[in-house]
């Protein structure tokens, strides 16, 4: 499976974005069993957990950094996956990239993905 992540830019401080996901694949492939999860990772650090579903969409898991302000979510039916961003800060600022879990939950270990894209490019502003 592939994934393409869409949506950054440049914003600023308070703003927002909605990043999203897509998947495809072979004939037939899907993510609806899948946990998905959203990771960052900002110049000269590590890449980092942002926030995770079930395949469901029942169980969500965000970093402190973020919980509050990001939401993620899932349409089974696109074989998509999303991440609404409101009340960016400076520190938002990374490259995000979305991953599809090995297992039907999500997870904050990056280990825990079998496939990962390609990354997308979110400035904060002050």
């Amino acid at each position: 499976v592939q994934l393409q992540a869409s949506g950054g830019g440049l914003v600023q401080t308070g703003g927002s974005l909605r990043l999203s996901c897509a998947a495809s694949g072979r004939s037939g492939r899907t993510l609806s069993n899948n946990g998905m999860g959203w990771f960052r990772q900002s110049p000269g650090k590590e890449r980092e957990f942002v926030a995770a579903m079930d395949w469901r969409g029942g169980s969500r898991y965000y970093a402190p950094s973020v919980k509050g302000r990001f939401t993620i979510s899932r349409d089974n039916a696109k074989n998509m996956s999303y991440l609404q961003m409101n009340s960016l800060k400076v520190e938002d600022t990374a490259v995000y990239y979305c991953a599809a879990s090995r297992y039907t939950s999500g997870s904050p270990q990056a280990v825990s993905y079998a496939a990962w894209g390609q990354g997308t490019q979110v400035t904060v502003s002050s």
